[in-house]
């Protein structure tokens, strides 16, 4: 591999699994965060997202030399404002060095011209070397004769080899929440030790949230739990949680009942459970998500299911949104056995489950929360007790209730703009700049205008979740007029075989 020249402050592209090279600058790390064993890597802060990470070597690539080829391949919005903020940062360096140049005399102007203290060169340190911030004399050195020019002006020199990236890169946003520790209003230079320090906040309802004090997850500052996790399901949202729990360092035994899904999973050191009764009988915590009220029953009471696997003590966690009747019924079973249960349906997306920054909402048995509490700092951003079993699945329910009868609503307004004759990408523009501004009418609105129905939340799926909160409305005789609505427009899009796609496919409901 060719010499690296790459210092603290260099500007550069950092490319992190399957993610796309993100625009960063290599800053120092906190004093008492360690460096990962065996690996040549940079701290690196990403623009946009105010995010770090531990990035490898041959991961890192100049920022200016390859700014237009990064730009080629990745269109993202968010990814082009990180790309503002790095020229807003590259404007304002300049216009500091300026200032200084016009307070001194000619001389030491001509002398000091795009010059400052060289900083303190980052290191690259062999397998077998030292810890690089306990001064180990085995460090290899990065530097170059040349003085260091400034930080606004510096190109990174040299070149990296062996940096390889993805044939089709996401094209959304990757903010790493799941790796990254995001520091967005302090400075590299003082950041804070990081710790995945939690907050306990008990609210007046009886509920209680755990919540990230000062931090999100960086790889590695979570300690996971020393017992076994199990995990039934790899669909959209059960991917993207077992890819967290491992990267945290859980020990994780999966089982799908489509098994090649479990393959990808092995590869990253997960075990392989071959039923659901296996898994639950080698694995103290076993959690499971799957589509609906019928396959979540069919797991804990079918053959070989789960049931079969409890004895006194393991403890099984329900993250699927189903009903509040259908929970009830396994958590009966469940602690029947001896077994101790938690429902703990989760609020996101496959995006939001992949970057680790789900909303998990629990309820059951306070001490399976609390011993799933690195698990849940892995796999979201936040989490709620709400108590007794069943009020989880009917805050869950309500929840996406909500959010299938918003996306249902958005695609009437862009298509009634359509039929009126008004712009539908004005129409998104102006209420992006409302009060109704968000990432998700911002992701959902620009997809439908692509023609973009990959799923990131089953159409099928939240049509059940309205399905289920309309029958939990009549349980206790509420109305739910806009729910009952939205629910037949959706049933429309299923019968025009929009189920497998994206939720935002119910505007196709609205042109056939």
């Amino acid at each position: 591999m060719a010499t690296v020249h790459l210092r603290i402050g260099d500007l550069v592209w950092g490319k992190l699994g399957r993610y796309p090279p993100w625009p960063g600058k290599i800053v120092s790390p906190p004093k008492d965060l360690k460096k990962p064993r065996g690996k040549k890597c940079f701290f690196v802060k990403f623009f946009g997202t105010e995010d770090h990470a531990w990035i490898k070597v041959e991961q890192l690539k100049p920022y200016h030399p390859h700014k237009e080829e990064m730009i080629k391949i990745n269109k993202g919005k968010r990814f082009q404002q990180a790309v503002d903020a790095v020229e807003e940062f590259l404007k304002k360096g300049k216009g500091k060095d300026q200032g200084s140049r016009s307070n001194s005399d000619d001389k030491k102007s001509t002398e000091s011209k795009g010059r400052k203290a060289p900083a303190k060169p980052m290191k690259i340190i062999e397998e077998d070397d030292e810890d690089p911030f306990k001064g180990g004399s085995s460090d290899k050195e990065l530097t170059d004769s040349d003085p260091e020019p400034s930080s606004a002006q510096r190109l990174v020199a040299g070149t990296v080899s062996g940096f390889k990236w993805e044939s089709s890169p996401v094209k959304d946003d990757p903010h790493f929440h799941h790796f990254l520790l995001s520091q967005s209003e302090k400075p590299a230079s003082s950041m804070e030790p990081i710790s995945k320090r939690l907050k306990i906040v008990e609210e007046d309802t009886g509920s209680t949230s755990i919540q990230a004090a000062d931090s999100t997850a960086l790889n590695g500052s979570i300690t996971p739990t020393d017992k076994r996790i199990g995990f039934l399901g790899l669909g959209l949202m059960g991917s993207g949680v077992v890819s967290n729990l491992l990267k945290m360092g859980h020990v994780v035994t999966v089982w799908n009942r489509t098994a090649e899904k479990c393959d990808l999973f092995i590869q990253e050191g997960a075990r392989l459970g071959r039923t659901p009764a296996e898994v639950v009988s080698m694995c103290e915590i076993t959690f499971s998500c799957v589509s609906d009220p019928k396959a979540a029953r069919d797991l804990v009471l079918g053959p070989s299911g789960v049931l079969q696997g409890i004895r006194p003590g393991k403890c099984y966690v329900e993250m699927s949104t189903i009903d509040p009747e259908t929970v009830a019924e396994l958590s009966q079973v469940i602690t029947s056995r001896g077994g101790r249960f938690l429902e703990a349906p989760v609020s996101g997306s496959q995006q939001l489950s992949n970057e680790g920054m789900l909303v998990i909402l629990a309820a059951g048995e306070r001490s399976v929360y609390e011993d799933c509490s690195s698990c849940f700092q892995a796999m979201g951003k936040t989490s709620f007790f709400l108590g007794e079993v069943g009020n989880a699945a009917r805050m869950m329910l309500i929840l996406n209730m909500v959010q299938g009868s918003y996306m249902a609503t958005i695609a009437e307004g862009l298509t009634l703009a359509q039929a009126t004759g008004q712009s539908q990408q004005t129409f998104l523009d102006i209420l992006c700049q409302g009060q109704m501004a968000s990432s998700f009418v911002d992701q959902k609105c620009q997809n439908i205008l692509q023609g973009n129905f990959k799923p990131d939340y089953y159409l099928k799926h939240i049509q059940k979740d309205l399905r289920l909160a309309i029958s939990m409305g009549d349980s206790v005789n509420h109305p739910t007029p806009m729910a009952a609505a939205a629910n037949e427009v959706y049933k429309r899009a299923k019968a025009l075989d929009q189920s497998d796609n994206d939720m935002s496919a119910v505007y196709r409901a609205y042109i056939h």
